[in-house]
C-alpha cells in the first residue's frame, strides 16, 4: 500500500510564503513524476507543478515565477515553495504520483488527501 502524505498549508497574508511538503511512504521501486493540483470551492481540480524524476518542470502560467516545485528521490518526497502568494491561490492542493511503480513491472497513480491554502489579509 502506498500513500502521499502532505503537510505545510494553512493560512498566510497575500504577499507571503509557504511551503508545501509531500511524502510517498510504502513499498516503492520508483516513481515516475510526482506534483501538485489544486481545486478551488466552486472550480475544477487543475494542475499547478509536476516535476520528474530527472528533474523535468511542468507548470501552469498562474504560477510561474512565483512557485517552485522541487523532488527528493532518495525520500521520494516533493516539495512547493509557494511565494507571493495571491488570494486566488487559495485552495485545496493535492499531492499526486502518476506512476508508482511497485516493481519493475507494475504501477499505480496515488492521490494524497489534500491540505487547505488560504491566502487572506
Amino acid at each position: 500500500q502506498v500513500q502521499l502524505v502532505e503537510s505545510g498549508g494553512g493560512l498566510v497574508q497575500p504577499g507571503g510564503s509557504l511551503r508545501l511538503s509531500c511524502a510517498a511512504s510504502g513499498r516503492i521501486f520508483s516513481i515516475n513524476s510526482m506534483g501538485w493540483y489544486r481545486q478551488a470551492p466552486g472550480k475544477e481540480r487543475e494542475l499547478v507543478a509536476t516535476i520528474t524524476s530527472s528533474g523535468s518542470i511542468n507548470d501552469t502560467d498562474s504560477v510561474k515565477g512565483r512557485f517552485t516545485i522541487s523532488r527528493d528521490n532518495a525520500k521520494n518526497s516533493v516539495y512547493l515553495q509557494m511565494d507571493s502568494l495571491k488570494p486566488e491561490d487559495t485552495a485545496v492542493y493535492y499531492c499526486n504520483a502518476d506512476k508508482v511503480y511497485l516493481d519493475r513491472w507494475r504501477y499505480v497513480e496515488v492521490w494524497g488527501q489534500g491540505t487547505l491554502v488560504t491566502v487572506s489579509s
